[in-house]
């Protein structure tokens, strides 16, 4: 039975996967990216570079129905909302379930870092989502995000290019999940992007960030720090993101492991 790896272009997954690539052994261990047409052009570099430091190739699939989350949204009619976006289900979440029913697995690497929101969102997901047999080795190593990103660097890998313009995910470019401050910063780097989703708002008559429109986004709006939009992976956080398990706090001071936690 193989271990499937989730490589998302973000530097949690990449790490992710390389650890498991070393524990398991590449013979039992296949690494699949999601190709998204609304991604930085640059996570085609950042997978070869990241195929010579693991050792393995990278499987790429994509959803047979839909390219981008802008084709999902012009057809679904749909932006997003409290059942989340219909982009993650159509784009992701499917595209791995059909990955799931071809490959005789007996895990799943996602790339969770040990940090208190995405050790709960690692607990919510174990628990709605069982059978995908889910493994978290940057929670187990107490790995975070900045942990990930220096160990990339140190290997020679030059980041994905979203992280060097200032995004704090390598999410679509135009993510229906970010605020104001990130539709100012997609504005500033990404214009026809930002032009195509505001097109998209007027035509189906709904917004994707709460208060405006991107059409009456003022440039002064939203946070101008670089801006943090949550990491889409292959699922959708909105899921259980916002409901705090009571466990949370004891994996966070290390006084369980999500594996002992016995939620699958």
């Amino acid at each position: 039975m193989k271990k499937i790896g989730w490589f998302s272009c973000g530097v949690t997954s990449a790490v992710a996967c390389k650890l498991a690539v070393e524990k398991y052994g590449k013979e039992n261990v296949e690494l699949y990216y999601i190709v998204i047409d609304s991604a930085h052009w640059d996570n085609e570099r950042f997978i070869r570079d990241c195929e010579k430091w693991i050792g393995t190739k990278v499987i790429k699939v994509q959803s047979e129905k839909f390219s981008d989350q802008f084709e999902v949204i012009k057809k679904r009619r749909y932006i997003n909302g409290v059942a989340g976006a219909p982009c993650t289900s159509e784009l992701k979440k499917n595209v791995r379930y059909s990955v799931e029913s071809n490959v005789d697995y007996d895990g799943q690497i996602f790339g969770f870092e040990f940090e208190k929101k995405e050790i709960n969102r690692a607990i919510r997901f174990s628990q709605q989502h069982a059978n995908a047999k889910p493994l978290y080795p940057l929670i187990d190593r107490k790995m975070t995000k900045q942990q990930c990103a220096e160990l990339l660097l140190i290997n020679g890998i030059k980041l994905p290019k979203m992280y060097e313009l200032g995004f704090h995910n390598n999410n679509c470019i135009g993510c229906v999940k970010g605020g104001k401050g990130y539709w100012n910063h997609i504005k500033k780097h990404f214009p026809d992007y930002y032009e195509r989703m505001s097109e998209l708002e007027e035509d189906i008559g709904a917004t994707c960030i709460k208060g405006t429109s991107l059409k009456n986004l003022k440039p002064n709006e939203g946070k101008h720090e670089p801006p943090i939009v949550p990491n889409c992976g292959t699922f959708c956080e909105i899921e259980f993101a916002d409901l705090i398990d009571s466990n949370t706090e004891r994996v966070l001071n290390g006084y369980t492991t999500i594996k002992q936690l016995n939620l699958f």
